[in-house]
């Protein structure tokens, strides 16, 4: 069985590219919600910092996520990001997590 992937995270950008960088984000969260192995996959605009984005990801095991990776839509979404002016980026991968609800 494979284990459980958390993807958690920030992008920060030009927030006059605010607007684009949603719809881009937009775009490839519906494709990345459609993949096998896929859990949860959120892009969040930060509401104290316009430019700052955060990203929370679930995945089934490795495999799907690596899958995700080589993913066309994810690569046109990376292709994109350039044009958003990003300043910055911090994802962390978390191996092995097991939840219990909270609320």
């Amino acid at each position: 069985m494979s284990d459980t992937i958390i993807v958690t995270g920030t992008i920060d950008l030009d927030p006059a590219k605010r607007d684009e960088a949603i719809a881009a984000a937009l775009e490839v969260m519906e494709l990345t919600r459609a993949e096998d192995g896929n859990e949860a996959y959120t892009f969040s605009a930060d509401f104290a910092d316009p430019g700052r984005f955060h990203l929370v990801e679930q995945w089934a095991s490795e495999e799907a996520m690596q899958a995700h990776m080589g993913s066309a839509h994810l690569a046109a979404f990376m292709g994109k990001m350039g044009a958003f002016g990003v300043t910055s980026a911090s994802l962390t991968k978390w191996e092995g997590a097991t939840g219990s609800k909270l609320m």
